[in-house]
This record gives structure tokens, sequence and C-alpha cells, in this order.
């Protein structure tokens, strides 16, 4: 595939030299190549929608350029780009119907009769609204009227779409639903998409690759699987999988494994990725997911204190005092067979050494 959108040193500064100047993007280099699914996944501010924003030619970069099917478009207006974008807000009409608000843009290009019925039919089957033609957006559910401004957005044939958090405004089985459609007609129309969202669930089902934003850089690209397992830093790692930060002491290093003490216990622990120096007596975050940790009915080296406990159907989580501080574990639901653990209660831990993480603090 080749390389379709590529952004190099862009940064973007609001009020620049003012008290109150905020470096949104610090020197971005990103590339999606064509027909990819690309998810920029981070916290509130990190700059996601500015960079969205800046290559649909929204806003303009206070350096950098912008590169789509090789071009450089700094110069261009949005409607030059052969970009689509699909907001939060899904801005339909509400006074028109289903198959006029699909329309519009195609009305405004000034096509004919004929070509807008054909790519509104077109349109509607493949997002599933065949039939609601004559419908008004006030009659539809929120899943029904992102995919209404999906359609918008694909009888306009753009070579590339970008999502700003389309989905956060419906309950969690529409989001569930409504990103699954959203995969599916990407896949199926081979559209090159640039996703933005700061939900990790989001980010993990639907993307080809990930790229983890904070404070207007990335800090880590990958599929899903090794964003997941392999975080590139203790930020990445919180961020991602809501991992457990224990702190421990560095023994002994070798160029695969680092011995630390934890509870005065020796733990052995791949060095993995990322790669960085440790040295000897040095403090560091041991991290691990909550799935990752067992509750043990048999007594192991490592015990804690249930402090909350949390049903959350698939799985019950507890919040367990630990070494001067807290970790969260999710033990699996297995109906009848899967014993409740009560506030107070003393519980021994199996952790899965394999999954150990380690990073500087």
């Amino acid at each position: 595939m080749k390389d379709y959108l590529h952004l190099s040193g862009i940064t973007r500064i609001f009020n620049p030299g003012k008290k109150n100047e905020v470096v949104a993007l610090d020197n971005l280099d990103l590339t999606v190549r064509e027909g990819e699914f690309v998810t920029l996944l981070g916290p509130s501010g990190c700059g996601k929608t500015t960079a969205l924003r800046i290559i649909a030619g929204f806003d303009m970069p206070t350096g950098g350029d912008v590169f789509i099917d090789g071009v450089n478009v700094d110069g261009l207006t949005p409607d030059k780009r052969d970009t689509a974008m699909v907001f939060q807000n899904y801005a339909l009409f509400p006074h028109l119907s289903v198959y006029e608000n699909i329309a519009y843009g195609l009305r405004v290009k000034k096509k004919s009769r004929d070509i807008i019925r054909n790519d509104v039919a077109m349109a509607c089957q493949v997002v599933n609204l065949a039939g609601m033609e004559n419908r008004f957006p006030g009659s539809l559910s929120g899943g029904q009227q992102q995919r209404v401004a999906l359609a918008r957005t694909l009888v306009m044939k753009p070579k590339m779409i970008l999502f700003d958090e389309p989905l956060s405004n419906l309950d969690l089985k529409l989001r569930i639903q409504t990103r699954s459609e959203i995969k599916r007609v990407q896949q199926l129309m081979g559209m090159t998409v640039l996703y933005v969202t700061h939900d990790q669930s989001e980010a993990l089902s639907m993307s080809d690759r990930i790229m983890i934003m904070n404070h207007g850089k990335i800090i880590q690209t990958g599929t899903p699987e090794e964003i997941y397992n392999n975080p590139a830093n203790a930020f990445a790692a919180d961020f991602i999988g809501n991992a457990n930060f224990i702190s421990a002491v560095v023994e002994e290093t070798d160029e695969r494994w680092i011995t630390v003490k934890l509870s005065n216990r020796i733990i052995i622990v791949e060095a993995g990725l990322p790669l960085e120096d440790f040295e000897e007596g040095e403090e560091v975050y041991l991290t691990i997911k909550p799935e990752a940790i067992v509750l043990s009915e048999e007594k192991t080296d490592f015990s804690g204190i249930i402090e909350e406990k949390s049903f959350l159907g698939p799985y019950t989580e507890y919040k367990i005092e630990f070494e001067d501080s807290f970790i969260n574990v999710h033990q699996p639901n297995l109906g009848d067979h899967t014993r409740i653990h009560k506030p107070g209660e003393r519980v021994f831990l199996r952790f899965n050494h394999n999954l150990f993480r380690i990073y500087k603090k």
C-alpha cells in the first residue's frame, strides 16, 4: 500500500508569545497508508482534533506540511482536499428527510437527478438505511442518525474520511453496533480512515494501527496487539490497558532479564520493550494489567486486603490494598462457580510474571 496521508513537522501554537500560549501540536509526524484504518488515541487536550482539523483544512498549522496523495495541500481549501469529516455532532438538517440530508452535498455540486438518486440509494444500502429515506432525523435513533451522517459523507466519494469522536453521544450498546458498521463499510469500500477517539476499546477493536498521543506528540505507533501488549512507556501502559503500577527496586540487570525486589521477594522480569537502561538500586514501576492477576485460594508470596468490589457483568473488579498502594484485579465471572470476595477480606495474589512490564519512574 502506498502512503496516502503524510504530516511532516506539524506544529500548532495558539496565542503564540502570550501568557496563555498553548502548544497543541509539537513537530508532529504521521503517515496513513491507502486503505488503512488508523486511530489517533489519547486524552482530551492532547491535540487529536487539532490534527484532524489541519488535515481537513479547517485550521492552519503554525509550521510543517500536509501531504495528501503525494500533493502538498497547505494552500488548499477544505473542498479541494478530497477528504470528508464526520463530526461528533451529526449536523443533520432536522427539516430535511434522510434522503434529502444524504443528497444535500450532491445537490450543491449540481449533480443530475439520476446520479443523485443512484448514489443515495447505494449509500443507504451500504449503511443499512434502505427503507428509511422518507423519515426525518427527529424520528431516528442516535445510531441511525450517525449512519445518515456517514451516508452523507460516502455519497461524496472522498478518498479519505476523518472521524472526530463520532460515537461519543451514543450509549454503550449503540457504540458497539455503530463501530462495527463503520469498520464494515470501511473494509467494503476500501476507504482510507483517520479516526480520533479517547476510547481505548474503540481504538483496539477498529484499527489497523493505533497512534497514542500526549501533549501534541505521538508517543507510540503500532497494531492494537503491539500497543496493548507492549506499551512504550508508563503513560501508554496506563492509558491503553489501565495497568497497575507497583513500586519496586532493581536488583540486577542483563540484556534479557531484570531482577527486581518487591515486598522482600525477588521477581525476574523479561526486559522486553521498551529497552531502557536500568541501574542497580533504581526505583522503578512494575506494571501489570488487572486481568493478569489471579485471586488464589492457595497461599502465595503476595497478599492484599480487598478495599472495594464492583460487579461488572463479565468480570468482577476488585480494588486491593497492596504494598502501601492499591491495585485492581479483574476476576472472570463463571456463574455460580465463581467465588465472590468481600471488602475487608485478605486474599492471596498470583501474578503472571510473563506479563510484567518495567518502566522508569
